[in-house]
């Protein structure tokens, strides 16, 4: 009997596009794209540590700078950083329809501006029950450390949970832990795979 379902956020309830922020660096600086494609290795460790909270945002925001190469103000910097979420309405159907019978958890390796300005605006974010985010937790999936604060938070053992993830080494890592893992690749497939489990009726 699965008493919560726990939700990834990027590609889940949202997909996202890291060229997004990129082309928007490229129009608020004048550098080229392929410049700043040069230093994608480095801003790439750079997101992790930040998703890991081992920078704090203005530290992150400075050391792009810096590595990049680019002047640009903090304010152009996060308005093109966050623009790179779109909604998947079909999975805010699932966490509505959802909300009245189970427990909903919100499992995501993120940072503080994603967190503030597209996650926690979401209008479906009250109905999450338990949020384990990385960079408060400072631990990123697939490390079993914040599966378990997710766990804890719910207060529940893993086999009463469904968990949701696009990333098949995340998946495979919640399995382990005992959670009934679901590796989403569309809608439709997500919604099979909950009737399956007995948590959504069938179309």
């Amino acid at each position: 009997m699965i008493e919560a379902v726990i939700f990834d956020f990027g590609n889940v309830i949202c997909s996202f596009s890291v060229p997004l922020f990129i082309q928007g660096l490229s129009r608020k600086t004048g550098t080229t794209m392929e410049d700043l494609q040069k230093v994608m290795p480095g801003i790439n460790r750079l997101a992790v540590d930040y998703e890991t909270g081992l920078v704090s945002s203005d530290q992150f925001f400075e050391r792009l700078c810096d590595l990049a190469g680019i002047r640009v103000s903090r304010e152009d910097f996060i308005h093109a950083y966050i623009g790179i979420f779109t909604p998947i309405m079909e999975t805010f159907e699932v966490v509505r329809a959802l909300k009245s019978t189970h427990k909903l958890g919100l499992l995501s390796n993120t940072n503080e501006w994603h967190y503030l300005y597209c996650i926690r605006p979401l209008d479906i974010f009250p109905l999450f029950d338990a949020v384990s985010l990385s960079f408060e937790i400072r631990a990123m999936k697939p490390a079993p450390a914040i599966y378990a604060d997710m766990l804890q938070k719910l207060q529940l053992p893993p086999e009463k949970c469904a968990y949701i993830d696009d990333v098949q080494e995340n998946v495979a890592a919640a399995a382990r832990l005992g959670l009934h893992a679901i590796h989403y690749t569309g809608p439709a497939q997500l919604h099979t795979a909950l009737y399956h489990l007995g948590v959504l009726a069938a179309k």
